[in-house]
Formats: structure tokens, C-alpha cells, sequence
């Protein structure tokens, strides 16, 4: 599953790359669903060909390409959504969905390993209307600057258990089972606890966190392959997912493993 630290990393990478380049032709390699709801997949390419890309922006963790005249191209990468910059010499691999060519600079290769990511051009003053979805998002700990005491008056109404709180996208963008294991760790807050049994205390550790995390893991540029196909460096911070059975970087223990919903939980017998 994506998170924000790997789609925030795309979106500044993509601002800085290929803002300003324009779009020569568009093939849509993938089924017509990808194709935003045009009439073909022709169609659809001829609708961006001659655009020039502005800017990258993001909300949640959709893309948002401004391409002129007041539309913009929102892509919706799912669970197993990727972008890559690339040349057209190189072989295009079998999950491409998208391909954009710029007049200049090579091209814009979406790849989806699943059936989930979908490409969109709206006009920007319908946005909310096509994406409905964007008006319920929560707190964006990379774009939203917020006070802690903000943070916890919104935590304290809550009823779900931590984990599966900050994993909804309606209170906090873009937490998975890696970054809200880490943020967990970090907070020394079991995965049960309930927001409104937390102590001031507590609730400023779990800010922190929160915030600290997403921040470092941006700098770190993720723990996946960027869209120039380097690998992100946080897996090296990473104190406690995917090391069951070892001592956590920094704690005090060994990391232990149970599943919530089906899914592994990291986690230290200190968290409490």
C-alpha cells in the first residue's frame, strides 16, 4: 500500500522534473476504466495532447496535474499505483498503464500492478464535485501545519482504537500499516488504546510522532522506488515493521508480531 511519505516524495519530484513540459501525445496502454470517462482511450489521449503540465500539487494521496485552460489531471494511483520517468527507448513494461510523451524530456509512465489507479481531468472549479471524497479528509501532517492542542481536540472525539484511527483517511492522510506501526513505536501507545484514555501527555507524544515521522520519512524519500527508480532510504530507520523477532533500532525489546485484520502488527511490549 502507498503512503504519504512515497506519494509526497513523487509529487515534489514530479513538480520539480517535468513542470513546465508539455505534452506532446498520450497512449493509454490499460483498459478504457483508466481513461477518466471519455469516450475511448483516444479520446481520451487527444484530450492531453498540446497541454502543458504547470504544476504538481496533491490531495490526500491523489496527484494533481494542473495542465491549463482551468482543467486538471488527478491520478488516483491505488494500492499498487507507481509513476516513472523514462525514456522512450526503454521497454515499456506490461502494467504501463499511461504513457504521456513530452515535447521535450522523455516521457511519464503510469504503472498499476492491481486494477485500482484512475486518471481524471476535471476542470478545477468542479473538483470537489467529481471528488466529493476530498471535502472529508483529515489532517495532512506534511501540507497542514496544526497545533498539537488542535490535533488532540479532534483525537479526543474519536472512538476507534488508534490503530485503525490512524488509518482512516478521514482523520489523519496517508498512514498504512508501515508508517502507523512506526508512529505507534515512536509514541509509546499500544495499538488498543482509546483517544479519549489518553493523558495530555500522551496525546502530545502521539503528535509528535506523528508528525516527526512523516517528515523524516519524506526526507529519507519513502522506503519504495521513487519515479527515477532509486530506492528510498527510510527502510533504514524503519524501528520496528517488518522486524519480528529482533530488537528495534533504538527501543529497549524485542519487536513482536500479532495480526489486526488480517494485517502484521510491529509492535514492543513497552508500548502501553
Amino acid at each position: 500500500m502507498l503512503e504519504l511519505p512515497e506519494v509526497e516524495t513523487a509529487r515534489r519530484d514530479l513538480d520539480k522534473d517535468i513542470g513546465g513540459r508539455k505534452i506532446k501525445s498520450a497512449e493509454v496502454l490499460g483498459p478504457k476504466r483508466i481513461a477518466g470517462g471519455a469516450a475511448s482511450k483516444k479520446a481520451f489521449g487527444t484530450l492531453l495532447e498540446g497541454r502543458k503540465i504547470a504544476a504538481v500539487s496533491r490531495r490526500g494521496l491523489n496527484l494533481i496535474f494542473d495542465i491549463g485552460d482551468e482543467e486538471l489531471m488527478i491520478v488516483g494511483l491505488g494500492s499498487g499505483g507507481r509513476i516513472r520517468r523514462a525514456t522512450a527507448k526503454v521497454d515499456v513494461a506490461k502494467e504501463t498503464q499511461l504513457v504521456l510523451n513530452f515535447t521535450q524530456g522523455g516521457q511519464l509512465r503510469l504503472l498499476d500492478d492491481g486494477d485500482e489507479m484512475n486518471v481524471t481531468v476535471v476542470g478545477s472549479d468542479a473538483l470537489e464535485n467529481v471528488f466529493p471524497d476530498f471535502a472529508t479528509l483529515g489532517f495532512d501532517p506534511i501540507d497542514e501545519p496544526m497545533s498539537w492542542t488542535a490535533f488532540g481536540q479532534r483525537l479526543i472525539r474519536q472512538n476507534a482504537k488508534l490503530k485503525h484511527l490512524l488509518m482512516d483517511d478521514s482523520f489523519v492522510i496517508g498512514l498504512g500499516s508501515v508508517y502507523s506501526d512506526e508512529i505507534l513505536h515512536s509514541a509509546l501507545l499500544r495499538w488498543d488504546r482509546k483517544p479519549s484514555a489518553l493523558i495530555t501527555q500522551e496525546i502530545r507524544r502521539l503528535y509528535r510522532a506523528i508528525v516527526e515521522t512523516m517528515h523524516n520519512a519524506v526526507k529519507h524519500r519513502g522506503i519504495t522506488e521513487d519515479v527515477f527508480g532509486e530506492q528510498g532510504s527510510y527502510n533504514e530507520y524503519l524501528e520496528v515493521y517488518g522486524r519480528g523477532g529482533e530488537r528495534s533500532r533504538h527501543g529497549r525489546g524485542q519487536v513482536l508480531i500479532s495480526k489486526i485484520g488480517g494485517l502484521p502488527h510491529y509492535y514492543c511490549d513497552y508500548q502501553v
